[in-house]
């Protein structure tokens, strides 16, 4: 399917403005400013700040109600290339998942890299987790139906955490969501070769997200690469949306492939005329708006044991 013509301005404008982030600094200036493309925000019943224990000091959380009474909660992680991104860009996405999913959604938050790098917001995401199942029954949730799940960076958290989990045995995870995914931190399949340049996300702003965050660690590590695990059997069932424009479609496409080969249910659905980040920008695209409505009906599907 072409490029939504929509979004092909949103790039024509970009590419006009001097498109390219080459700084740290400026590149958590424009993942702040992505947050207005997300639309009007999304009515829920309530919006709580919390804070969790992290092995740094306390994190910042959010919490999201779109009822009154939810059983079910999503533990999700922003994107932002590991070095930006917080509570306040993601506002629109949060919303509006926790409305379609009717899932009540807690919005963590982890250090951010150059000042906080790899394996910082891994242990982070894993005190997230530590803390919600610890509080969940207080906070009104049903730990049988606790997702993980995130946005680019924040998928490559969810499923590392998702891995973390398995091996520790717990806390248990009913199903992870991952949106846009980057799994491999030398990732260079098909899709990077075909996007990596004038589709939103290129292959230089990666290169320097991942150099700021992995400060040297070795890519093939699980827990920066989550497609490289040597094994992804016993890991939750897995939903992976990726889109067609999007230079990182690749990772998700091949994680889903091998979470079948490995016997774990999964979805994986690809976004024809969509880029990376396409979950945030119903406010530009009414079907990238349309697109996350369903998301949130397939997450909430799921935990109702469909």
């Amino acid at each position: 399917m072409p490029l939504d013509p929509r979004l092909r301005r949103y790039l024509d404008v970009i590419a006009f403005a001097g498109g390219r982030l080459t700084t740290i600094e400026a590149r958590r200036t424009g993942l702040e400013g992505l947050g207005r493309l997300a639309g009007a925000p999304v009515p829920v019943a309530a919006v709580e700040d919390l804070i969790l224990d992290g092995p740094a000091g306390p994190m910042a959380a959010r919490l999201y109600r779109p009822r009154d009474e939810t059983g079910a909660v999503l533990l999700y992680f922003h994107g932002g290339g590991f070095v930006g991104g917080s509570l306040t860009a993601h506002d629109g996405i949060y919303r509006r998942l926790a409305a379609a999913s009717g899932c009540a959604l807690l919005a963590a938050t982890y250090r951010l890299a150059p000042e906080h790098p790899f394996p910082a917001a891994c242990e982070d995401a894993a005190a997230s987790l530590s803390g919600l199942a610890a509080r969940g029954r207080a906070l009104g949730f049903d730990p049988a139906r606790l997702a993980v799940g995130g946005d680019s960076a924040g998928a490559n958290l969810a499923a590392g955490l998702c891995q973390a989990a398995r091996d520790a045995g717990g806390p248990a995870i009913a199903v992870q969501l991952l949106l846009c995914p980057v799994l491999d931190a030398a990732g260079d399949g098909e899709s990077y070769r075909l996007y990596g340049e004038g589709h939103g996300l290129d292959r230089a702003t990666l290169a320097l997200d991942i150099a700021s965050y992995a400060a040297g660690a070795d890519p093939a590590d699980p827990r920066l690469s989550p497609l490289r695990a040597p094994s992804l059997a016993g890991l939750p069932p897995a939903l992976i949306h990726t889109a067609e424009y999007d230079m990182v479609r690749d990772d998700g496409a091949a994680y889903a492939a091998r979470l079948a080969q490995a016997g774990v249910p999964v979805r994986h659905t690809c976004h024809p005329g969509m880029i990376h980040h396409f979950y945030g920008m119903g406010g530009l695209v009414p079907d990238a708006a349309q697109a996350l409505d369903g998301i949130g009906a397939e997450l909430s599907a799921v935990l109702a044991g469909g």
